[in-house]
């Protein structure tokens, strides 16, 4: 039985995606790529540990979290799909596993933060996320995403999922040790992109807060030709910010 629950979008008889949210996110994040994908497409977008409706208990680590990818995968092979942080984790999937993944799409990819960064956004995520409305939990998604394009009430119709009453109040569901951990993970050195040697696409936020520039020649050079980057509107959040322009991107990736 694995530990994480799994949403499924599109058709089973589709083309596989698995896809991996990022930090503090949930599954249904997929949901609207999904549908602007069409019915060509099974996509499974698994909660990660320590989210949504997945265990809560640790261990958050790297190899737990592809430990649990893996497990909901099965053996069916497809292309992997991740954001920030699930762009890391797909990646490693990609390197332990590459019978499972036949192309990577990375969506504005967390894949390596020096230590001094981490840290910062680690220290960052330890104030509780409480709100006494969704009008307030949409605005000050507003302004913790740094979300310069999006619609409002696409993010209004994620959060409602996202968010559980405790006491008076709505807060995320996710476990607030799990994202320390994962900020934690990521000072971690990446692995070899030669290790995740297929067709890989990454999608940048034109105005992201996270910078790919320090990793780009790294992942050029081992993958050269194989590696197509392409930039999007808005910042780090790209299925908010620019959701058809990403669909878009994808799209032509994939049925290329």
């Amino acid at each position: 039985m694995t530990p994480l629950a799994v949403r499924r979008f599109g058709r089973a008889e589709g083309r596989r995606l698995t896809c991996v949210h990022g930090v503090t996110a949930f599954g249904g994040h997929f949901a609207g790529l999904a549908e602007r994908l069409g019915p060509g497409f099974e996509v499974v977008a698994p909660d990660l540990l320590g989210h949504g409706d997945s265990l809560r208990d640790p261990p958050w680590s790297i190899e737990a979290h592809v430990d649990a990818l893996v497990r909901a995968a099965g053996d069916r092979p497809g292309t992997w799909v991740g954001h920030s942080f699930g762009g890391r984790l797909a990646l490693e999937v990609a390197a332990r596993r590459p019978d499972l993944v036949e192309r990577l799409v990375l969506l504005d990819p967390a894949v390596w933060l020096p230590p001094h960064v981490a840290r910062f956004v680690a220290e960052n995520s330890l104030g509780a996320r409480s709100y006494a409305s969704l009008d307030e939990a949409v605005e000050r998604r507003f302004e913790e995403s740094r979300l310069e394009r999006a619609d409002g009430a696409l993010v209004a119709a994620e959060l409602a999922q996202h968010l559980e009453e405790r006491g008076d109040r709505l807060r995320y569901r996710y476990e607030q040790a799990a994202v320390v951990t994962a900020y934690s993970e990521l000072a971690v050195r990446h692995p070899a992109f030669e290790r995740a040697r297929v067709e890989t696409l990454v999608v940048l936020g034109e105005d992201s807060y996270l910078t790919y520039e320090h990793l780009e020649e790294e992942h050029r050079e081992a993958l050269g030709d194989l590696l197509e980057i392409a930039t999007v509107p808005g910042g780090h959040t790209v299925l908010w910010d620019a959701p058809a322009e990403t669909a878009a991107v994808v799209a032509a990736f994939l049925t290329r």
